[in-house]
This record gives structure tokens, sequence and C-alpha cells, in this order.
């Protein structure tokens, strides 16, 4: 079937009683600003899954406003269905390749059984006869299919009476629709073999109250504050292995505000089995499965997704900043700390490399860092199952046309579709301008390529970057330490995917939470687009396929705490500090704790970890700070030691241990 084909399995829309009030509604409907479904496209795609080799069913698709958003995701099959013959029209449209539409109702499709593994329904069951619906989807789904259910809220709509009216010209069409209440539709599901995953009711926010003031409907917005406008269902078809996850030892976190994005949050609990998350469900749905076996109180805090810190050099992570700048290039500071600072750099190395790796991840672990990319060749630390932080394994890399080995080898060696990194334009001379010519050149210039610094970039390589399709990784103190001057604003809009990194601190002002803040200061760089640096940018850059930067069912369960203040996640990064960070999970063990929170843990939780003081601030961490302390302060001297640039000892009731 061609990409603009229709199948049809019937002429149903006369039959359907709001069959003419869609085909009204078709030639405005992707037009309109209709603050449910901006609401709705906000918290969905922050829900959705990977997409890619899956089966995936739009059912009631509409003009094709999700499957536009799916398209071009390496879907194995992506197919809609629709009853109103003018909707799908605007769908063959979009021109969507791959895509298969199907004209025929939700409650009776021409698919065989099994056919898909996911499956969204957008504003559908309003419209829909529930039981036929839920038996339709039941039949054409296979075992583990995840399926997304949304609609406008019943409760919601019930208490201020909202109505569903299509305008075609003068004339005002009521929807008729069937109210039906969560618990019914959740109750229905479970019937048939489904388990609820996630259930989230989220309220207007800021960018829908634009939308009513711009319809000069302000008063119905107000009407709605504190109600949940929508809700959000994710419900997956049972299946043998999901039943033996439920065997399995669980933790709840509860009472906490969960970041879905920089923007989107839903006060809920998080259950974690396995090391990832099961369910994510407000208090109202939660699950009493005596599976749940521990619980964390959280109220009072914000949940965010562990940070992704996209470039670090570990090793380093007890150096002092050491340089006289500023410098042309990368290569001639190399030259110059090696002749200038040749005792400060022999003594630090003199500690050994592991445990400078340590003291790299615990530099991550304590501002909220859940996985770094460390560019250098990967160590046998970071394959033991108890070092802090998850360290990126699946790329090539090269340090840079300066120093590397064989740049086109270690491009060519690069596994297939994994990120090939490497330092390159880290200047602000002729030499660095031309190092991304270079790199076109010697053809590893491509769409797996990451770039870091990219400081030298001019008008033409950032059209090069963009025909390229590379992707770039900014750590801007470090280039204003060492050039005196930061990427530009334009640079960094200018290409699709930028992440930020650390890098390490002999060039760094501190951590990734300063970089974060440093950016948003010096660089112009928006709160949200700093958010999308340390989440989901260097999650899609890495190749990061487990949910990594995200708070999402099946994903890891990489989470941070920290006070709620009410502020939205992005508006959080302007001000975040490491002192700000009082949990750190990483795939659901608790890898860092204050004290505060350490009061909250059950005992179990709490076994293993060690208290560390930094610049003044005292953190349990997941690892053997006692060992670790006393082989630097061996080296470095005792009370010498600095991570980051931050004085390290033992708390008070440790330090007598210690010193004894």
């Amino acid at each position: 079937m061609s990409p603009q084909s229709v199948a049809f399995a019937g002429d149903l829309a006369a039959a359907s009683p709001n069959g003419g009030a869609f085909d009204a509604w078709a030639p405005s409907y992707d037009t309109e600003n209709n603050p449910l479904l901006a609401l709705e496209r906000r918290y969905l795609s922050r829900l959705l899954p990977d997409v890619a080799n899956r089966d995936i069913l739009d059912a009631g698709c509409g003009s094709g406003r999700w499957l536009s958003r799916l398209s071009g995701m390496n879907a194995r099959s992506l197919r809609g269905i629709d009853a109103s013959p003018a909707m799908l029209r605007i769908a063959t449209l979009k021109n969507l390749p791959d895509l298969e539409l199907t004209l025929c109702s939700c409650e009776q499709t021409p698919f065989v059984d099994r056919t898909f593994d996911l499956m969204l329904s957008s504003f559908v069951l309003s419209y829909a006869g529930l039981e036929s619906f839920a038996r339709e989807m039941t039949r054409i789904a296979r075992a583990g299919c995840d399926l997304f259910l949304s609609d406008m809220h019943p409760e919601t709509q019930r208490r201020l009476g909202w109505k569903r009216v299509v305008h075609n010209g003068d004339e005002a069409i009521e929807l008729q629709t069937v109210g039906r209440s969560l618990q019914e539709i959740i109750r229905l599901f479970a019937s048939l073999g489904w388990e609820l995953c996630v259930v989230i009711e989220p309220e207007f926010g800021d960018p829908e109250r634009e939308l009513f003031v711009e319809a000069q409907r302000l008063k119905r917005f107000h009407e709605a504050e504190g109600l949940p406008a929508i809700y959000l269902l994710h419900l997956r078809k049972s299946d043998s292995e999901q039943n033996e996850a439920k065997l399995r030892r669980q933790i709840a976190v509860r009472s906490a505000r969960c970041a879905l994005g920089p923007h989107e949050t839903a006060q809920a609990t998080l259950q974690i089995a396995a090391g990832r998350i099961t369910h994510i469900l407000t208090s109202a749905h939660e699950d009493d499965d005596e599976s749940c076996a521990h619980e964390i109180n959280l109220s009072g805090y914000l949940l965010l997704p562990g940070f992704i810190n996209a470039h670090d050099h570990l090793e380093f992570a007890l150096f002092p900043r050491l340089g006289n700048p500023p410098y042309a290039n990368a290569s001639e500071w190399a030259r110059d700390i090696h002749e200038m600072f040749a005792d400060a750099i022999a003594t630090h190395r003199a500690v050994p490399k592991d445990v400078r790796q340590w003291w790299g991840a615990l530099r991550n672990l304590l501002c909220g860092v859940t996985t770094v990319c460390h560019h250098n060749p990967s160590e046998p630390e970071f394959e033991r199952d108890d070092f802090p932080l998850r360290v990126v394994r699946n790329f090539g890399w090269d340090h840079s046309l300066a120093f590397g080995a064989d740049l086109r080898s270690a491009h060519s060696s690069t596994p297939q579709g994994a990120p090939f990194i490497v330092h390159a334009c880290e200047g602000i001379d002729a030499e660095a301008r031309r190092e991304i010519w270079d790199l076109d050149h010697l053809g590893v210039l491509d769409s797996n390529t990451v770039l870091i610094h990219g400081l030298a970039i001019d008008e033409r390589g950032l059209d090069l970057m963009r025909r390229s399709e590379a992707a770039l990784v900014i750590c801007p103190s470090s280039n204003q330490f060492l050039f005196a001057e930061t990427p530009h604003i334009k640079l960094i809009r200018g290409i699709r995917r930028v992440a930020l990194g650390s890098d390490s601190p002999l060039t760094a002002i501190g951590d990734l939470l300063d970089e974060a803040r440093f950016a948003i200061d010096a660089c112009n760089v928006s709160p949200d687009a700093a958010y999308a640096m340390v989440t989901e940018t260097p999650a899609s850059i890495l190749r990061l396929k487990s949910g990594e930067g995200a708070v999402r069912v099946a994903g890891h369960a990489d989470l941070i705490a920290i006070q709620d203040t009410g502020e939205e996640p992005a508006a959080r990064l302007k001000t975040l500090s490491a002192a700000d960070i009082e949990l750190v999970m990483i795939g659901g063990r608790v890898q860092l704790a204050s004290e505060c929170v350490l009061k909250r843990l059950p005992a179990f939780v709490t076994e293993g970890l060690e208290p560390l003081s930094v610049g003044g601030i005292t953190r349990w961490l997941r690892a053997p700070v006692e060992d670790l302390l006393a082989s630097a302060e061996q080296v470095l001297g005792r009370g010498q030691v600095r991570l980051g640039g931050k004085p390290v000892c033992l708390p008070a009731s440790a330090e007598a241990h210690h010193a004894c």
C-alpha cells in the first residue's frame, strides 16, 4: 500500500453519530489552538517509549497528529484508523512515509489477532463503546503491548459542564459523548488482562493559559485552575515476564512531585522493580499490591530524572585548575601545563588511577549525574557492579586531531549506530577553525559524530555541521577559562543536538550543575534548553535506549530528589547546585542521600552508605569513602584533597574513626 493510500473497511461516517461533525472539523483541526490537545501533547510525548522496531496503531488517528510525530522514528510499521473520511484525507496530505491508513471504527478493525505491540488512542473513548473498544484493542494487541489512552477528564467535564462543540461556519455542532469514570475504564481493561502502568491527571499550565488568552477565554482557564483537565493512561497487556516482575521485591517512592519534562510534573508514586520504573500512579489510583514491600516517603521533594554528563575525564577529578590563559587553542594549553605545572601533574598522577576514577564518579554523583560519558578508554573499574554510577560504554572515540592516533581507523571501528566522539575546534584561532574541515576531509564527520567543544565553529562550519547532522557537546566554562570566550548562542541554537559536559577540573568551573548555571548565565542558554542538554538530548546523542534522562515506565530508575519549591523543573536549573541534591538512585538503588533523606529510608536501603563532607556539605555515599580518602591523602597530604576544587573530609563522627 502506498504511503498516501487509504483502505476502506466500510462507509462508517454516516453510521457514526458524530461522523458529520468530525468531517466538518477536519479542515481546521490541525490549526486550532486547542488547549486540551496542547496539554496532551506536552505530557504524552514524555510518556511514550522508544518506538523503534514496533508495530504501531493510532486508533482514532484523526488528521494524523500523533502519526506525524511517530513517523521517521524507525517503527517497523505505522498504521492509523479513523471513522471520518475527511480526517483521513487531511492525514494523507501529510505524505508521511510508510504509513497505512484505514477507514474503519475503532470497535471493529480489519486486523488479524495480535498485530500490534504499541497502540494509542487520543480523545476517542468519549465517542466509542467502551467494552467493544476494549475487547477489540485486546484482540489485536500482542502480549506485552503498550496502550496509551487520553481524553478530557470526566470529573472536571461534569463539574464545569464542558461541552465539545465544532464550529462549521456559523453553525455550532455539539459532539455526542459518553462520560465514564477512570475507575470504570481501568477495571474493564484489567478484567481483559491489561495492567495499569501509568495514570496521571494533568492540569492546564502556562502554555495552555496563553491559548486561553489568545481565544479571549481567560475566565475559562481560571475556572479550571487546580482541576485535572485530561487524563493519560498507560496500560500493558500482561505477559509472563511482566507477571514474574510482580513477584520481585519492589520499592514504592511515594508522595513526591515527579518531573516528566521541563514543565510537566505529576504528584505520583513511582514503583520500582528490578532496577526499572514499573508504575507511575497518582495517589487515587495507586496499586495496593503487597508486592511493594518497601516504601520511601519523599513528600516535599521534587523527583528529577538522573542527569547525563556528556563529557568528562573521570581520572582528573582531584586535579586543580591548571594554566596561564588565555590560549589560542587546546594544543597550546596542553604544551604549556606540561612545562609549567609538571610537578603538580606528577603529584596528582601518583594517586592510583583507579582511586582517581572513583573520585571522578563521586564528583558526578554529588551533583545528580547518574550516567557519564568518559572520554578515554574504558577501564576495568567501570565494569564493577559497585562502581558509583553508570559509564557509557558503547561508543567509538579518539582524542583529537592533534593528539589522536588514527581518526579514520577509530571512526571505522566504531560499533554500528554508536556515536564517534572527538575533541574538535577547541580554541579561537585559524587552526581550531580548520579542524571541522579536516574532519570532513578525513570522512569522519557524519550523523554519528559528536564534537566536543566546537568553540571555533564559524558560519561555514555551522552549515557543515547541519549538513552532516553531527552533534555537539559544549563545556562553556572550560572555554571561558582557556580562551576567554564561550560558545555563541547562535552556534548552540543552530545545531539540532547539543548537550552539556562538565569537562574536568583541570579547566572547568566545577561540576555539571555549575556548568548548566554557567551556560544559562554566560551563554544565554534558556533553562528549557539547559534542561534538555543534561537529560533527553545527551540520551539521544549517546544512543542510550533504556530511558536515561527521563522518568518513564520501563526505563532505568535513575532519579534525583531535591526540595520542592513549587518551581517547574527547568526553572530550578537556574539556581540548582550539588548542595540541593539530597537523593540519587541509580537503577533503583540509593547511591547518595542527605542526612535528612537518610532518616526516611528503610534500613536495608542505607546499608553500605558512608558519610563524606564536600565543601562543607555532608552526603552519605555508596562508596568506600574512608579508603578512597586515605589513599588520596597518602599522596596529596592530610586535609589537602580537593574534589572539583572543593575541600573533602570525613564528618566529625567518621573523622574520629578515621584517625584511629
